[in-house]
């Protein structure tokens, strides 16, 4: 049976639950989108700190230890073509810069501080026989020695030596940093799976095998990596620093704890920073490019990001790029879009028909059921035919917009006239009010005939609620969904002239 007034609350239910889909896949989903932040370092001329004193925030936990100042640190440089590394007496990281990105250590990352930890002490270390590639290091106590070395994937190995078993640490603190309630710096550990926890959060501690931990922000990562995982007891805690955000609030202060479970006599394991680009992860080691977190849409994601970067090879340009690939997405999924576009004409077409029926039989609704479905039948009109094939696109849809999201190809990639970077939102807003329009006039064109005014003007809303859900979101993701939009409705135009 067809009634009016459910059809209404159907309607209004589309548009609120196409509403929780898209806000809360941004909430909950959505991987970080770019911090603006000007670099202060070029590869080139980087400052040594040599002598200097670390400044951070207390942190502590339950059983573990406060990073301390109250030594007097020197740091030792490690430089070849490609980082500038400095590392000092707690074999902490004052300074790393890659020559994959503009951005230093301490720009992208907040500052990181770590620390090696033994038996809730953390632990200092002496530096010698310094050569361009490595240096010595034994511990104050002298029951830790070792060697530090720079490798030739341009990360610092770490190879120490311990007089007797023992359950070696690591601290690694930093402070949360947001932007627009979408952007987080965060720790992450691979286990099982890729663990990713705000900064400022807490979590119970966990036993788990870890592979590599470290801080993820802004298109880059800082990772500790174990050639052969080890089991660790994990935790994370927070505590209020005495800075204040905007708003008055206290910013938070994090500290990820990984103690090794059971003892062990030789440890080995990289430093490493480097933006998140898919393929130097992968070269350095195959578990470390799941820091490139695709999600459940890894298996469509993946062709996707090999599309932009194919089409980048032809045009240099990744929003070119982006266009084609659109429409090279378009046409393999015609065919389902033209069934949908098909039943939607389909039945514009028996609505006069479904009209009179509802009108001869509006005191009988059995009656204007089973003439409905039989002029359904007749015309080969399907009411869910239109539904199903875009339901089905979706995981392209939701693939794109992640990688598009997580993507460090486009990070400073400029588009064209005022497009800068296609990681960063639209500064004057023009793509998202395109993309608006384009909207509009799609939902113009699609057959809206069955619905009363009440339902159009709701449905009126989408546009402008997918216009100021896009403001803020990187331009290469709204230029994506524009030129999707308008190929869709030129196909849909195609279709309707075809189908009668």
């Amino acid at each position: 049976m067809i009634d009016d007034n459910k059809q209404n609350k159907n309607a209004i239910l589309a548009v609120v639950l196409s509403g929780i889909i898209l806000f809360g896949w941004s909430y909950f989903f959505a991987p970080t989108q770019p911090y603006d932040v000007t670099p202060t370092k070029e590869l080139n001329t980087a400052e040594t700190k040599n002598g200097s004193n670390s400044s951070v925030n207390n942190v502590s936990a339950d059983s573990n230890p406060e990073l301390s100042t109250d030594r007097n640190l020197t740091t030792v440089d490690f430089k070849n073509d490609n980082v500038v590394i400095s590392i000092d007496n707690y074999l902490n990281v004052t300074e790393y810069l890659a020559s994959n990105s503009k951005l230093s250590i301490n720009d992208a990352l907040v500052a990181p501080k770590t620390r090696i930890i033994v038996d809730n002490t953390e632990i200092f270390f002496n530096f010698s026989n310094k050569t361009n590639n490595s240096v010595d290091v034994v511990s104050t106590d002298g029951k830790l020695s070792g060697t530090i070395s720079l490798t030739d994937k341009n990360s610092l190995n770490v190879a120490l030596n311990s007089s007797a078993p023992i359950n070696l640490g690591f601290m690694v603190s930093s402070t949360e940093r947001n932007v627009d309630n979408q952007t987080f710096n965060q720790f992450v550990y691979l286990a099982d799976s890729l663990e990713p926890i705000h900064v400022g959060e807490t979590s119970d501690s966990v036993d788990s095998k870890v592979t590599w931990f470290g801080l993820d922000f802004n298109y880059h990562l800082f990772a500790f990596f174990f050639p052969v995982s080890d089991l660790y007891r994990v935790g994370i805690t927070a505590t209020e620093s005495a800075s204040r955000d905007s708003d008055g609030d206290a910013i938070l202060n994090g500290t990820l704890f990984l103690n090794r479970v059971t003892a062990a006599s030789v440890f080995n394991y990289d430093i490493l920073f480097m933006k998140k680009n898919y393929d130097s992860l992968a070269a350095y080691d195959d578990k470390l490019k799941l820091a490139v977190d695709f999600g459940i849409w890894s298996i469509i994601a993946l062709p996707i990001l090999r599309g932009l970067q194919i089409f980048y090879d032809f045009f240099q340009n990744y929003g070119l790029a982006i266009i084609f690939l659109t429409i090279l997405i378009r046409f393999l999924t015609f065919p389902l879009q033209y069934k949908s576009f098909q039943s939607m004409k389909k039945m514009q077409v028996v609505q006069p028909e479904i009209a009179k029926i509802k009108e001869k039989y509006k005191d009988d609704p059995k009656k204007m059921q089973t003439e409905t479905m039989a002029l359904f039948k007749k015309a080969g009109a399907n009411p869910i035919g239109g539904c199903l094939p875009m339901i089905l696109q979706m995981p392209i849809f939701f693939a794109f917009y992640k990688v598009l999201y997580t993507s460090v190809e486009l990070v400073d990639a400029p588009f064209y006239f005022w497009i800068l970077d296609l990681s960063a939102k639209d500064p004057y807003y023009v793509l998202p009010v395109l993309m608006g329009l384009a909207m509009f006039l799609n939902m113009k064109l699609t057959p809206s005939t069955s619905m009363d005014p009440a339902q159009q003007k709701v449905m009126m809303l989408m546009p402008i609620m997918f216009t100021f859900f896009m403001v803020n979101l990187p331009s290469g993701l709204t230029l994506y969904i524009l030129v999707s939009t308008i190929v869709g409705m030129l196909q849909q135009l195609f279709v309707y002239k075809r189908t009668t």
